[in-house]
């Protein structure tokens, strides 16, 4: 399986993307000719991170049956501070609400993704460190 994406572009330092028929506005800031009509390339990374990891989690959890009222994935990296800058550590972080949640059900589900089943996860892991939290909250 391949996938392919295309970038277009549109004008200054602004690029769209069509990605399965969706289009994603890429844009720099200002300081560096941009118009900040949409995200860094960089971030994106790290959306991609959040999503996989979090759609893994979500499908696992659902087979695990465990019903929980809310769930969202944050990452957050780290840059150097040298060109090329690259996320040096970059940090993923679980939050879910809900009652009597089994924790090492959670745990499981998250060691499952990032161990197993996200590409993305595994992918960035060979070229940085990834850390990796669980917070529940009642």
């Amino acid at each position: 399986m391949k996938n392919k994406i295309e970038c277009n572009w549109k004008e200054k330092m602004a690029f769209e993307a069509i990605v399965n028929d969706h289009k994603i506005m890429i844009d720099a800031n200002e300081s560096v000719g941009g118009e900040n009509k949409g995200p860094r390339p960089k971030p994106l990374m790290l959306v991609s991170l959040a999503g996989c990891t979090g759609m893994d989690v979500v499908s696992i959890l659902k087979k695990m049956r465990v019903d929980f009222d809310d769930f969202s994935v944050s990452v957050e990296g780290e840059l150097t501070d040298e060109h090329p800058k690259y996320y040096k550590n970059i940090n993923v972080v679980y939050k879910f609400k809900g009652k009597n949640l089994p924790k090492e059900k959670l745990e499981k589900a998250v060691s499952l993704s990032k161990e197993r089943y996200c590409g993305v996860s595994v992918m960035l892991a060979k070229a940085t460190e990834i850390t990796y939290e669980i917070i529940v909250e009642e």
